[in-house]
């Protein structure tokens, strides 16, 4: 009997490890996910995913979705036309222009004039420094701007 339960056990062993070990690998709800480098596109312009200084994630709407984006401007202007855009539940999250990982995006500072992939030209910061704008000016420039001319979505009428 014990010899029974024995093998039972050594075969459920892979099975209980295999499962054991998801939680680790899934999507935690709430905050930024891992970007596939150079393999997943923008959700506002369709482009490449490639530079994580100038990258940002969306997690919000009912489900808590994540999209992911090539430069924080196309983030904006595309939460813009979301419904949850505004909801302060939606997260936003942005790249650390010097030091790289993820910063919250509404606490972040912004300095304009460096280069980025969509050329709306903001890095995030962690801290306030010359120059710096916040969340709330980051977005209003953003949207008084627009998309930049290279930055041509599909719902703006390209071919």
């Amino acid at each position: 009997m014990c010899g029974m339960n024995r093998r039972r056990v050594l075969a459920l062993l892979p099975a209980f490890i295999a499962v054991s070990t998801l939680p680790a690998c899934t999507d935690k709800g709430t905050g930024p996910v891992e970007v596939r480098w150079g393999k997943e596109n923008c959700a506002h312009c369709g482009m490449i995913v490639d530079d994580p200084r100038f990258a940002a994630q969306v997690r919000g709407g009912p489900k808590g979705k994540v999209w992911k984006f090539d430069d924080l401007g196309d983030a904006i202007l595309w939460m813009a036309k979301q419904p949850f855009g505004d909801d302060p539940a939606t997260e936003f999250w942005v790249g650390d222009s010097d030091k790289g990982g993820w910063l919250d995006g509404k606490a972040a500072w912004y300095l304009e004039g460096r280069k980025s992939p969509m050329a709306h030209n903001f890095g995030a910061v962690p801290d306030k420094r010359d120059g710096a704008v916040d969340f709330a000016q980051l977005k209003k420039t953003v949207l008084e701007r627009g998309s930049p001319t290279q930055c041509i979505t599909p719902t703006d009428g390209a071919s």
